[in-house]
């Protein structure tokens, strides 16, 4: 194969995307042809893709931050595992991240000259900040924004190249077995490879061309599952850019494809198809649908098989793989993926919120115990900050909880459809490296708990009753949303105050979704065998029969209310009393004497009427029998005007933190 047989086509438009900013790439390409591992320097490469990011002076501390990366990638790549390697220098704004992988059939030696030779063609050929260069065997790029969501081919740049010979004799049934072929290679590479998740295939075709071969590789550091969906990504471009072409490639960052009639790798191919196993007889000859793009004809004969075989042929190897995940047991490694994949795949936005585990890793200084801000049965959640200084909330699941599994299901189905102002914000999700993370936005107040209920009456004090109110209604508001407003019902099933969280405005916002429920729009409630929540927040009802809806919601509202106006935990041990606060609010209102157990932290700076309008919104909530609570739309209307005269409410359930059960 000579260069000149080959053409660039195109390139894919596709910008490393970076918070929701787009950034176009300019792409300066040279054209080459590839046999076997040709060396770094033939004529012909580089392929470089310089970006927009601005120029640097040669003796700029970028220009020496990259010469750093320079003298220790090559030797890093070379010796990994996988051939793979990301790595970062400098301090902001001049840091650099920088990412290089080697073809998995290089050899160590190679894969350290091809990098090295890389990094030397780039620094000189793109004197941006951020830039790609891409080699018959090996990638490196490099940007002074990490690569917090170019996970796959959406995210990364893709350069795209086909032969200009045509398949003639029998060119439907070649383009049937290259589809075939490539989609075999790329479910290898992977679900089937080694760490390096990489796969060569052949196949055998006719006497005009005997061999057909391929290649599909990933980032180590992607899941099987991510790599999958990047590679047929790459796939989806072939019947459009390569119809009856006899050789193609599309190269990414994150993953890459190449099939050709000649040799291209190293060793024994690893995946291997005859020629009847990937060919079925040609339909019916149909005339030209007319041309497309620069004089490329596409024919009906052709792009049926070519669009339908790869999407028949994933469905049919995805649906083998988990029914064999399915009737295995899965080790504790392979739990992540297989288990939650399909609830992965319902929420349509889980793509575009991807993070890469290196990211996380640099925000909070690899999960340090400095950065914890709490603990559940779940996990713990830790503060971290990204390149551009946005501040961020982690949720790290424990391995070994299956709560923890739970919880990451429901989360992602939920909180990634879920957005009102009263509900915490999900900004990404990290499912690399058996870890199972959750991205939020950081609210520098924490949790309502930890204020109300702190120990220094100076802190409590910071919630006057304006902020407490606001705080109240702002609960309301998110419930009703949850419960009436949302494309879903849902039911919180574990509201409480260590799940409001504040930010620094004292705006709550509900979180934790691991227990959430989602109702169908005619149901009504729910029941369950597995009573999960949160004593004294937990409905009679749920607590004793597990039944479970909107106005056991409403109860746990109604506890938060009254907590929230006395500054006293429900069914607290440590207070000394021996009634729980519902009794004890309740009976103080039957007496007219609920200013008794306000707050002393407010210093008596409130609106009684509106304290007392609270107080009786809240019993009302926790009365026992679920009829008589008010819905949350019911509850933001009494909050919001006097006019609405409130009924008298039923004296709540006593329940016991001991045995759990509850009584009149």
């Amino acid at each position: 194969m000579h260069s000149k047989s080959y053409n660039k086509l195109k390139p894919s438009h596709q910008p490393f995307r970076i918070h929701g900013m787009a950034r176009r790439l300019l792409l300066s390409v040279a054209i080459a042809a590839a046999t076997l591992l040709t060396p770094p320097g033939a004529a012909g490469y580089p392929w470089p893709l310089c970006g927009q990011a601005g120029g640097f002076p040669a003796d700029s501390n970028y220009k020496a931050s990259l010469s750093l990366l320079a003298a220790t990638m090559p030797k890093n790549t070379s010796m990994s595992p996988g051939l793979f390697a990301t790595a970062q220098a400098g301090a902001a704004p001049e840091k650099v991240w920088a990412l290089a992988l080697c073809r998995g059939d290089a050899s160590a030696s190679y894969c350290f000259s091809c990098i090295d030779q890389a990094f030397q063609d780039l620094i000189s050929s793109c004197d941006y900040k951020d830039a790609t260069i891409y080699f018959d065997s090996c990638v490196l790029t490099y940007s002074n924004i990490h690569f917090r969501a170019a996970d796959d081919a959406k995210y990364s740049p893709t350069y795209s190249i086909r032969n200009l010979a045509n398949a003639t004799a029998d060119s439907a049934g070649f383009q049937r077995l290259v589809a075939a072929l490539v989609n075999a290679t790329a479910g290898s590479a992977a679900f089937n490879s080694s760490a390096r998740l990489y796969a060569s295939g052949q196949a055998d075709f006719d006497k005009e061309l005997p061999h057909v071969y391929s290649w599909a590789q990933c980032t180590p550091d992607m899941s099987p599952d991510r790599c999958w969906r990047c590679l047929v990504r790459l796939m989806r471009e072939l019947p459009t850019y390569f119809t009856d072409g006899i050789g193609a490639r599309v190269l990414g960052i994150r993953c890459s494809l190449r099939y050709e009639t000649q040799p291209f790798f190293n060793g024994t191919a690893t995946v291997r198809l005859s020629a009847t196993s990937a060919r079925a007889p040609a339909p019916a000859a149909l005339p030209n649908v007319g041309a497309v793009g620069k004089g490329i004809k596409f024919r009906v004969p052709i792009m049926v098989p070519i669009i339908l075989l790869p999407i028949l042929s994933a469905i049919s190897l995805i649906a083998c793989f988990f029914l064999w995940r399915k009737l295995r047991p899965p080790t504790e490694a392979e739990q992540p993926y297989p288990s939650y994949s399909a609830e992965v795949e319902d929420v349509e936005s889980v793509d575009s919120i991807m993070i890469d585990i290196l990211t996380l890793q640099t925000a909070t200084d690899d999960f340090a115990e400095s950065n914890k801000l709490g603990e559940g049965g779940f996990g713990a959640v830790y503060k971290g900050t990204l390149p551009d200084g946005e501040q961020i909330a982690v949720k790290r699941m424990s391995k070994s909880s299956t709560q923890g599994l739970e919880e990451l299901r429901n989360e992602l189905a939920l909180v990634a459809k879920l957005k009102h102002k009263n509900l915490v914000s999900l900004i990404g999700v990290c499912l690399e490296q058996q870890e199972r993370l959750l991205v939020y936005e950081f609210l520098p107040n924490r949790s309502l708990d930890l204020i109300l209920f702190a120990k220094d009456s100076a802190k409590r004090e910071q919630l006057d009753w304006a902020k407490r109110h606001k705080i109240i209604e702002g609960i309301a508001r998110g419930l009703q949303y949850l419960h009436e407003d949302s494309q879903l019902k849902v039911v919180h099933r574990d509201l409480k105050a260590s799940n409001i969280l504040l930010d620094m405005n004292s705006v709550p916002k509900i979180s934790d979704f691991g227990l959430a429920k989602i109702f169908g729009r005619d149901q009504t409630q729910g029941v369950t065998n597995r009573v999960v929540g949160t004593h004294g927040y937990m409905a009679p009802e749920y607590m004793m029969r597990g039944n479970y809806s909107v106005k056991s919601d409403a109860f746990s509202f109604g506890v938060m209310v009254l907590e929230i106006v006395t500054g006293r935990k429900n069914n607290d041990d440590s207070s000394g009393k021996s009634e729980d606060l519902l009794t004890t609010v309740w009976e103080h209102s039957t007496t007219s004497t609920v200013l008794e157990v306000v707050d002393p932290c407010m210093n008596g700076s409130f609106l009684e009427k509106e304290v007392l309008r609270c107080v009786q919104i809240g019993l009302l909530c926790v009365q026992e029998n679920p009829v008589d609570r008010p819905t949350m739309s019911t509850v933001v209307t009494m909050l919001g005007g006097e006019t609405f005269t409130l009924p008298a409410p039923s004296k709540p359930p006593f329940c016991s933190r001991k045995n759990g059960t509850c009584a009149d």
